[in-house]
């Protein structure tokens, strides 16, 4: 019974093949966007812990001084108390055109000394001890690196993070060219007893607490929620091709059902088919999404690492690696999207009397209930995430707001347009017309998921374009404010910034100190900058609020800027004060935005700094020059001290590289938004083409009355456009509301800063216009079937009983 049963179940795909492969692509498609984000944040947490591990520094005690420098006297000191300490030194350097970290340790106490690769020879501590010593980097940082001109041969290995070569610090000293510093020190774990505490020998050093890789994870965790959320909408998009397909599979197959039942099949019986043949189908769309997510995965994974990198130098791999926890979430999800697809069918069929009537008329039965259900459910869902996102507070609690917003408002769709077209009818004129409005009204619900998914997939390019175009805008007018500056000057060290600094005295328009002690503010890592009292920072310094004469009394009394980020977090605003190291408690007299930062970070006067914090490192330098005459005072500056050409880098070249990091970051986000339109214009032509064979009994007796096959296949393209353009039109509201959630909420969780919301009328045109083509292209194939259809195929309608 069971085979014959399973047979008859699956000889519907036989006889409607488009329908299975829309069901299989619908479903591998929303698996693949969903696996293809997993596989990315998946990807990029393991190159966080695997860092972590070869690094092992993390997972220590260490000691930083406020200024960012120890000096190897200091250390030394320790050392002869009998301190068990690993000394470490750290910076960015240019190597063969390519900027890379840098990380010096002492070969003999670090505690996890670098392996060559299997393939190499056994090497002689030696050889990393003496000069030239060696380097040693990641495979794929190897290969960014034109070996031949090294200053040191290059190992390769397997057991460093990307982006990291790791040297003794001999040798960092001099490619660093900072002889005698230390960036911090690693306290090891076995120590001897009866220590002189370290707070006695070296009071102004930070002790700081072990923390793995928690520090990247918080800094990039907002970046890697809101990559997974907008998996979730890619999945759910993809989900309605599948909810639309099953329903109208499963209401095509009630006579079926009816006739299994009469022949003795029982009902559970037949729930296990049903069951069955759902699994089995997701199995198989499982695997090809899991395809389809690799391959997606694997060409913005590039991207998703340099955004990374360059936001939060978080060491991520650029290469995709297979796991199999990423396998088993696809098919799981794959099979619970089956599952949530089917499962109102086989509710319905549990429910279905057996001499219940087949066709799209018992469809239809109960639509106005349901119209109330659902909108009632939406605004309940609306309403709900609103009052999360007031009575809790997080990210989380913004994601609620974001997914009530945007599922109430799909599940508010069909209604709404039901009463919209039911209006329009009411009021059209001519006959046809009449039709037309009453026949697409009577059509919702086949059409409904598909409309829901198209609804969210426009709202979703609507709010994320109006989010990323708005903070590109922003960001840009940032960057202008922020690089006053024409020039930015780094010397190799204190005595040759003095000396590049007095040159620079009487050859440019002035010289502005870049100068910041490594502190703790709030209890968070952060850096305090000390400015000059200058023009350019009262003339361009970006304040979002600010109290009256801040520019003065920041240079005259105890005060501070703080940055957006600390702001927020701590919830200080101008007129509170802050602490920003023991016995330095200052008042805050303003806040500025700081775009792409995710630290703390303060800003006071150069002498309050040089006082609080003595000996800040002297070698950067912000000059300000006519642009006519920079690339001349260059030229003197590289012939004058041989500088190197990363040390002197122009405003144009910063902003450039700024506004690169900027656009990858938004890689991602944008390739899901053209994914996810592809698949609700996906969504409308199965939903079109699977009604396709319920509609003739409805398009028959109008073409007997005298419409010719050929303006019917007209009237089911204008049909589509008219649905797809009352659907963009409301979509244009829920997409601002998106944006503003994205903007004032999901952001100011995320990342600590508020973006302000810019509208761009031509984006939403361009948008419109692209949805009214692809509901358009959707109707063309149902339109030229009708078109072509016999003669005999419309009046055979005619002899069936219905």
């Amino acid at each position: 019974m069971r085979r014959t049963g399973l047979a008859a179940l699956l000889s519907h795909w036989r006889r409607q093949p488009l329908q299975l492969v829309t069901l299989v692509l619908g479903l591998a498609l929303a698996t693949g966007l969903w696996s293809a984000v997993q596989a990315i944040n998946g990807q990029a947490r393991a190159s966080y812990a695997q860092a972590a591990e070869q690094l092992g520094a993390n997972r220590l005690l260490g000691l930083t001084a406020p200024n960012g420098s120890i000096p190897v006297a200091q250390y030394v000191q320790l050392r002869r108390a009998g301190w068990q300490l690993s000394p470490i030194l750290e910076g960015r350097v240019r190597l063969n055109s390519t900027t890379i970290s840098l990380l010096g340790v002492d070969s003999l106490s670090y505690p996890v000394p670098p392996a060559p690769a299997s393939d190499q020879e056994t090497l002689d501590p030696a050889d990393i001890l003496t000069a030239p010593g060696r380097l040693f980097a990641h495979p794929e940082t190897a290969d960014k690196l034109a070996v031949a001109a090294l200053p040191a041969p290059l190992i390769v290995t397997d057991h460093l993070p990307v982006g990291i070569v790791l040297t003794d610090i001999a040798i960092a000293e001099s490619l660093l060219e900072r002889s005698g510093e230390i960036s911090r020190i690693l306290v090891l774990p076995d120590q001897p007893a009866g220590l002189v505490p370290l707070s006695d020998i070296a009071p102004d050093l930070v002790l700081s607490e072990p923390n793995g890789d928690a520090d990247i994870a918080r800094l990039t965790d907002s970046f890697h929620l809101n990559l997974t959320a907008f998996g979730l909408l890619s999945f759910a998009v993809g989900l309605f091709i599948v909810n639309g397909t099953v329903g109208l599979a499963f209401h095509q197959r009630r006579g079926m059902f009816r006739s299994l039942r009469a022949l003795g099949v029982p009902l559970g019986v037949l729930t296990e088919l049903l069951l069955f043949e759902l699994l089995a189908l997701a199995l198989l769309a499982g695997f090809l999404g899991l395809i389809i997510g690799y391959l997606v995965a694997a060409a913005l994974l590039p991207d998703v690492a340099a955004s990374l990198r360059g936001l939060y130098g978080a060491p991520v791999t650029g290469t995709l690696t297979l796991r199999p926890a990423w396998i088993a979430s696809g098919l799981a999800i794959a099979l619970l999207g089956a599952l949530i697809a089917g499962g109102q069918g086989v509710w319905h069929l549990h429910r279905l009397p057996i001499l219940a009537a087949p066709g799209l008329q018992s469809w239809r039965l109960g639509s106005a209930s349901r119209d109330r259900t659902q909108a009632l459910t939406g605004v309940g869902l609306v309403v709900g995430g609103f009052l999360v996102q007031g009575l809790a507070q997080g990210l989380i609690a913004g994601f609620a707001l974001l997914a009530g917003l945007m599922l109430g408002a799909a599940l508010l769709l069909p209604p709404i347009l039901g009463q919209v077209l039911g209006w329009i009818s009411a009021r059209a004129r001519d006959p046809v017309a009449q039709w037309v409005w009453a026949d697409l009204r009577s059509h919702m619900p086949g059409l409904s998921l598909a409309l829901m998914a198209l609804l969210l997939a426009l709202a979703t390019n609507i709010g994320v374009g109006t989010m990323v175009s708005s903070f590109r805008l922003t960001f840009t007018g940032w960057l202008d404010q922020r690089l006053a500056s024409e020039l930015y000057v780094t010397a190799r060290s204190d005595d040759e910034g003095a000396a590049i600094r007095d040159w620079l005295l009487s050859r440019s328009d002035a010289v502005l100190p870049i100068r910041y002690g490594e502190l703790r503010l709030a209890d968070q890592p952060g850096r305090v900058y000390g400015i000059a009292d200058h023009a350019t920072y009262r003339d361009h310094w970006p304040l979002i609020e600010a109290l009256p004469g801040v520019w003065d009394r920041l240079h005259t009394e105890r005060t501070v800027l703080i940055n957006e980020q600390l702001a927020r977090r701590t919830d200080l605003w101008p007129g509170d004060e802050i602490a920003l190291r023991s016995g330095w408690t200052v008042e805050i007299v303003g806040v500025y935005s700081d775009y792409g930062n995710p630290n703390a970070q303060a800003i006071v006067s150069l002498p309050a700094l040089l006082l609080h914090v003595p000996s800040v490192p002297n070698r950067q330098f912000g000059v300000r020059i006519a642009p006519d005459l920079s690339v001349r005072l260059v030229d003197e500056l590289r012939s004058t001290f041989g500088l190197p050409t990363s040390a002197i880098v122009d405003q144009a070249a910063i902003k450039a590289r700024s506004l690169g990091v900027f656009e990858k970051t938004f890689v991602v986000t944008g390739a899901l938004n053209v994914l996810t339109l592809g698949a609700a214009s996906f969504a409308i032509l199965t939903s079109l083409l699977t009604l396709w064979t319920l509609r003739l009994p409805q398009l028959a007796p109008v073409w007997a009355l005298g419409l010719t096959r050929k303006r019917l296949a007209w009237l089911e393209v204008l049909r589509s456009v008219a649905l797809t353009a009352l659907t963009a039109c409301l979509a244009l509201p829920l997409g601002l509301a998106l944006a503003w959630v994205l903007l004032d909420v999901i952001n100011v969780e995320a990342f600590g800063w508020r973006l302000p919301m810019h509208l761009f009328p031509l984006d939403w045109a361009r948008l419109a216009v692209l949805a009214l083509i692809a509901g358009g292209i959707a109707a063309v194939i149902p339109a030229r079937r009708l078109r072509t259809t016999p003669p005999a195929d419309m009046l055979r309608v005619f002899s069936n009983e219905r």
